[in-house]
This record gives structure tokens, C-alpha cells and sequence, in this order.
């Protein structure tokens, strides 16, 4: 059977990880003196907070992991009292090799105030047997009262500098060559996600033996910079008749919706030196409102146009 790239090159180790050094660090000490206490995992997906806690598993109990360690999604649609029934089994139970167990529940944000606040009286029940690790992406949705009871970690999302020499050990691994413009298309759709990016790349190494610009471009289905950078400048310089039809066909080009198009050319505009910048930015976010509230696309593509 062959693994997929994220799981045959998740880091199995705290050091390994790449990223939140200062979480990694705590962490670390945490596992050195064996002391674990209930914790939440919160932050961006794809930062690492499932493989950290995978990996402080493996550090802590190297050799007996999976009579040790439950891992589940705690918005399981069979509801939270299967979940506290497989946590009951497991927690209730003294392990030969002693020690506390560790229970992981993911995606303990998308489950209601009601489920959540069973989790609560779930953790209380089996705190003296057994350490949780609730893993969520958003803090806001967690209840006070389950905060209160975790020491709270912050995962950032990975910068690109680093991500350069990870993606390239892995082409090496692989007998893939990557040329440098491959290299840059990968890091420029980027967005804090490793375990996204490597999925594309999982998913052009499967098409591709040599990976390219255009065949990043092709496989993810991303759009290179340089378009936006084209359209932002018609936006700039030609009269609105031109900037609508140029918007507008690329639109239908790249079956792309308005509001993508917009968080693209503000990354441009940011980056501008021009006069009545902040102005033009609160007038798109006005625009980006009312995108949301479910106004007509065609009159926000021209109220987007007059801000230039």
C-alpha cells in the first residue's frame, strides 16, 4: 500500500516539526519531565496540531502507543454519547504498563455548546486516569468552561522560508525533480498549510515526473500571480469598459468568482505605493460585505472598478 506524502513524511518526533519553536519548545519540556495536563490545540488547519500531539504520544509512550492513547473526532455525526461511551471504555481501564492514557478529540469547535459542555463532564470524570488533548481550528467556538480546564497552545501558520527545504528533501526522497520556477508556484500558493501543499504535491508527483510552473498551475488549479498583477494594472490605467471586460473574461476563463478576485488584487495592492490606498481598501471591503450578504456579483464587479 502506498502512503500518502503527508503521513509518509509526518514528523514522528517534536524536533522535527516545522515552525512554533516556542510551543515546541514547552512542549518538549513538558515531555521530558512526563508531566502532561490537559491541553488545547488551536490554530489555522494544517499547522501541525495533530502531529504534534501524535508525536508527543510516541514520546511518551514509545513502545505501548496504542494501548495508550484513544484518538477521535469529537463531532462524530453518532453524537457525543457514542463518543463518551468509547472514552468510558477506554479511560475506565488501568493500563499493565502504567501511566496515564491520553484521549486526542479533534475538531472540538464544531461541536455544539450542549456537546461541549458533556465534554466538560466528561473530562472531570476521567481526569485522574486519563489526559485529554482537544484540537480545535477556531478558540472563539470553545466554551469558557472547557478552556479553563486546558493549558491553551497557539499554532501560526508555517512561513514559506522554511517550507522551501522540507519540499525539496521530500522531491529528493522521491527521485522527483522540481525545477526553481516549479519550486516558487508551489511556495506562492502557499498559504500556512502544510498539509494542503503537500497534498499538491502528492497530487502533481502522480502526474508529473518533473514538476514545473505550469504544471503546478494545471494540477491545483491555481492562477499565476502575474494575471493578477495584469489586472490590477488595467485597473490602474485603462478606462472602466476595458477593466470590465478584462475582469470579466478572465472570470469566465478561469471559472473564478469575484470575491477570489478580490483577495487577490488587494495582496497587490498592499504591496502598491499609491495615493489613496487606505481609501480604496475600506471601499473593497465594503464591497467584499456586501459579496457575502449575497448582493449581485456583476453590480460589485463595477462598484470594485470605480474604487480605482
Amino acid at each position: 500500500m502506498v502512503l500518502p506524502l503527508t503521513e509518509k513524511y509526518r514528523p514522528l518526533i517534536l524536533t522535527d516539526i516545522l515552525g512554533n519553536e516556542e510551543v515546541m519548545y514547552s512542549l518538549q519540556l513538558l515531555v521530558q519531565n512526563k508531566i502532561l495536563p490537559h491541553t488545547l490545540f488551536y490554530g489555522p488547519p494544517g499547522t501541525g496540531k495533530t502531529t504534534t500531539i501524535r508525536a508527543i504520544s510516541h514520546q511518551l509512550y514509545p513502545s505501548h502507543t496504542k494501548s495508550h492513547v484513544l484518538e477521535l473526532n469529537a463531532s462524530d455525526e453518532r453524537g457525543i454519547d457514542v463518543v463518551r461511551e468509547d472514552i468510558k471504555n477506554f479511560a475506565s481501564t488501568v493500563s499493565l504498563h502504567g501511566g496515564q492514557k491520553l484521549i486526542i478529540l479533534d475538531e472540538v469547535d464544531s461541536m455544539s455548546k450542549d456537546g461541549q459542555n458533556a465534554l466538560r463532564r466528561i473530562i472531570e470524570d476521567f481526569s485522574e486516569n486519563t489526559r485529554f488533548c482537544l484540537i480545535a481550528n477556531y478558540q472563539s467556538k470553545i466554551i469558557p468552561a472547557l478552556q479553563s480546564r486546558c493549558t491553551k497552545f497557539r499554532f501560526s501558520p508555517v512561513c514559506s522560508d522554511k517550507v522551501h527545504d522540507r519540499i525539496s528533501f521530500i522531491c529528493h526522497q522521491e527521485n522527483i525533480k522540481i525545477t526553481p520556477d516549479g519550486l516558487s508556484a508551489l511556495l506562492s500558493i502557499f498559504d500556512g498549510d502544510m498539509r494542503k501543499l503537500i497534498n499538491d504535491l502528492d497530487g502533481i508527483i502522480s502526474c508529473y515526473k518533473i514538476i514545473n510552473k505550469t504544471h503546478v498551475h494545471t494540477v491545483t488549479g491555481s492562477i499565476d500571480k502575474k494575471e493578477y498583477i495584469n489586472i490590477y494594472n488595467s485597473l490602474i490605467s485603462d478606462t472602466f469598459d476595458i477593466s470590465y471586460s478584462t475582469i470579466t473574461h478572465f472570470k469566465i476563463l478561469h471559472s473564478i468568482d469575484l470575491q477570489s478576485i478580490i483577495q487577490e488584487i488587494v495582496e497587490v495592492l498592499i504591496n502598491e505605493n499609491i495615493k489613496n490606498k487606505f481609501k480604496i481598501l475600506k471601499n473593497i471591503s465594503d464591497i467584499e460585505y456586501r459579496l457575502g450578504q449575497g448582493c449581485s456579483e456583476d453590480i460589485q464587479l463595477r462598484a470594485f472598478i470605480s474604487c480605482f
